[in-house]
């Protein structure tokens, strides 16, 4: 059985296809599908579920028990490929991060200051997506070293450190009658929003307060922080949006409190444990912690 095999059935259970599995590793679909049938004939099962047309592709109860065994290898072989690339390079050093939008605007580019100055030699490998399930799977796969995500996470082999609270805000107009008050969350349930496309975090909020009886009516959702902060900023509509997702210098807009608790966002690091933890993930985890401290003043500052 070789791993290749191993990465084809992967791949596969990622992307839903061949034609996918091959373009995420660099192969021709034929070659995809000769490794998983060589696989197949390995393991005497039919591991992939073909449902014909233009669904996508799974895997039987078969794959997935092989690929349920198989993950940690290939995460494992993964790291151990960055960790020899290193070693071949004279020891230069690379941490491949994976962010999301709030935190890439204002914690990561702190972060990679501090880096820069206490660590020269080191250097970040940037990997940014919308979605932060996507970027826990990528540490989970060894396809990065560490990544920005929201807690909880799903059960893994995953070490974290906690960083900040980041709490819920009301964006309003920066000439709202709202502004200098504090909003009862029931008066939520009134109010035109925009709404984030997806938001694992936002839809904890929404079905949070509508247990609270609070229904909130979106006149719209954008993916963008800074397309929510434009459309607030022209009025008739509000956000609930985290300090973090907020750009708190722009004058077209203002924050207002709310009066009673609301879960906050609880933004985290992870890595995969199996990876120890090398110098260069140490120095980034510091810069991160140093970086949120100075954010964190620089929101009290403002406020």
């Amino acid at each position: 059985m070789e791993l290749r095999y191993l990465a084809a059935l992967q791949a596969i259970e990622a992307t839903g296809s061949f034609g996918g599995a091959a373009d995420e590793l660099g192969y021709t679909q034929s070659a995809i599908s000769h490794q998983i049938a060589a696989l197949e004939r390995l393991v005497g099962q039919a591991l992939i579920d073909r449902p014909g047309g233009r669904r996508p592709v799974g895997l039987t109860p078969a794959g997935s028990l092989l690929l349920g065994h198989a993950e940690p290898v290939l995460a494992r072989m993964r790291i151990a490929h960055t960790q020899l690339d290193a070693l071949a390079r004279g020891g230069a050093r690379t941490v491949r991060v994976g962010t999301f939008q709030s935190v890439g605007v204002r914690i990561l580019p702190g972060a990679a200051a501090r880096l820069a100055k206490s660590n020269p030699d080191l250097q970040l490998e940037i990997h940014e997506r919308p979605d932060m399930a996507a970027l826990v799977e990528l540490v989970r796969r060894g396809g990065i070293d560490v990544t920005f995500c929201g807690l909880p996470l799903p059960d893994g082999p995953f070490a974290t450190e906690e960083l900040l609270d980041d709490h819920y805000l009301l964006l309003v107009p920066a000439d709202s009658p709202l502004r200098g008050t504090t909003v009862p969350l029931e008066a939520l349930g009134g109010m035109p929003l925009v709404g984030c496309g997806r938001c694992v975090a936002e839809e904890r909020v929404e079905s949070y307060l509508r247990g609270l009886g609070v229904d909130l009516s979106f006149a719209a959702r954008a993916e963008d922080n800074a397309i929510i902060q434009a459309m607030v900023a022209e009025g008739g509509v509000a956000a609930l949006m985290t300090e973090l997702s907020i750009d708190h210098d722009d004058p077209r807009t203002t924050t207002v409190r709310l009066r009673d608790w609301v879960p906050p966002r609880r933004v985290a690091l992870a890595w995969h444990r199996d990876q120890g933890s090398p110098l260069a993930l140490q120095a980034f985890v510091a810069a991160v912690r140093g970086a949120v401290l100075s954010w964190r003043s620089g929101v009290r500052s403002a406020a």
